[in-house]
């Protein structure tokens, strides 16, 4: 039997979009995205339809194109198609069509570029805040059994912030589960070489990676990453289900519903107060997540949640980089919205978001933590969130002073760290801080 390249795999399962889509446009009308974007004026039909042309290989429309770079993921689109297509995937075809213009040589630079500054800043970020013992927590030979019940995916960017692995890690743990860890740039979801149009390196590492899960036989691999989540459920396995559906017929789940739908064993060990009042930083894309993390922390002895009222946009909030200003006024508006609430904590899901969110915390009468960090304080399960402690610092020479004795444990140039730390660790910041 021959196996579709994953280029062939995309190209059927775009002409059955194209197929099934009759440019209605009730994607158009739920998207969040079009208001930010100045978009709601169009007429969405249109814009659907010049959408499919963007696919088919035509000009489409600015305003196609527009929709597509500004897509967040938010997932509303994907119940309101009457003829059961995924817009979201729909859109992701529409990008790739416009990335498809360039050169290939443009494309195959553009990939690698962004995929060596991704694999730098997790190497360092990851080695700052663990020693070696730890950090080896982080391979795939994590257990030995023949046999697990599911491989944990870390992908690439979680590993920035261990500490919210190292907690999924430990509530397995307790709850016996039987798990290998995989991930890291060495094993990526190819989203990077996909946004790019590089298809045979996106393929190469996408397809490397599905085959060691398939190798694992495990029941569940649990994703970390919404990013991840939808590049191998959306994009990646269904070409490769049709092709091989026994090879890879195992489920591709969020952590944090699988966790939630095993409430009733993970209950026991919930046993510690926690006396906060907690408001949860939330994003929509991946569906039940948002859903499944209310459902634990109200099982959280002594936790109040309560609701900040935030607009339900994307899956994470780098989705939201394409219109800067209006994340920007997002992650305002959260923040006051916890301190109105007189909150304890303010709660996020992913490491992005969190990374993004928690230097904030020195500016704000209230914590910024990992909602996980909350379920472990309950089960008396703690981690230190070395990355929060130290872009508090907010000063790259305390930073690296800090830093000094795991960069010489692992070998780490001080030109290499310097860098990471100016760069990825104190430069990411979408909303400046208050205090200088």
């Amino acid at each position: 039997m021959t196996i579709p390249t994953f280029a062939d795999a995309l190209e059927t399962r775009a002409r059955d979009v194209l197929d099934s889509c009759t440019a209605c446009g009730k994607c158009f009308e739920v998207c969040p995205m079009t208001g930010p974007a100045g978009l709601d004026g169009n007429d969405a039909g249109a814009v659907t339809n010049a959408v499919r042309a963007l696919i088919s290989g035509e000009m489409g429309s600015e305003a196609a194109a527009k929709w597509a770079s500004v897509c967040s993921g938010s997932g509303f689109c994907i119940p309101a198609c009457p003829e059961s297509v995924n817009p979201r995937f729909m859109l992701t075809l529409a990008r790739l069509a416009v990335a498809k213009k360039k050169s290939a040589d443009e494309q195959r630079n553009t990939g690698a570029v962004a995929f060596r500054k991704m694999s730098k800043s997790v190497r360092v970020l990851s080695r700052l805040q663990m020693p070696a013992d730890v950090l080896a927590r982080f391979g795939d030979d994590a257990i030995d059994e023949e046999q697990v019940d599911v491989v944990f995916y870390t992908g690439c960017n979680l590993r920035r912030t261990p500490h919210i692995a190292l907690l999924c890690f430990d509530i397995m743990d307790r709850l016996g589960i039987r798990y290998k860890v995989m991930g890291g740039p060495q094993m990526c979801c190819g989203i990077i070489q996909l946004r790019s149009a590089d298809l045979t390196v996106s393929e190469n590492v996408s397809y490397r990676t599905t085959d060691r899960f398939a190798a694992a036989r495990p029941q569940h691999v649990l994703a970390w990453c919404p990013t991840c989540h939808i590049q191998f459920s959306e994009v990646v396995l269904p070409g490769r289900r049709a092709a091989e559906p026994a090879k890879f017929g195992f489920e591709m789940a969020p952590f944090v519903v699988f966790l939630a739908e095993r409430l009733e064993q993970l209950r026991p060990h919930l046993t510690r107060r926690v006396e906060k009042r907690v408001a949860l930083h939330e994003h929509p894309g991946v569906a039940g997540v948002t859903e499944s993390a209310e459902k634990l922390l109200r099982a959280v002895p002594g936790l109040e949640l309560v609701d900040a009222k935030q607009p339900s946009v994307g899956y994470m909030c780098n989705q939201l980089n394409s219109l800067p200003a209006y994340k920007r006024d997002l992650h305002r508006e959260v923040l006051e919205a916890a301190a109105a609430l007189k909150v304890d904590a303010l709660a996020g899901v992913y490491h992005v978001c969190h990374r993004e969110l928690c230097s904030h915390e020195r500016d704000w009468p209230f914590e910024v933590v990992n909602f996980l960090e909350l379920i472990g304080a309950s089960m008396g399960i703690s981690r230190e969130d070395q990355f929060k402690r130290l872009k508090k610092l907010q000063d790259a020479g305390k930073i690296l002073e800090d830093v000094a004795d795991l960069a010489r444990e692992h070998r780490l140039p001080l030109d290499l760290v310097e860098d990471v730390v100016l760069g990825d660790l104190l430069g990411e910041q979408p909303l400046e801080l208050r205090q200088s």
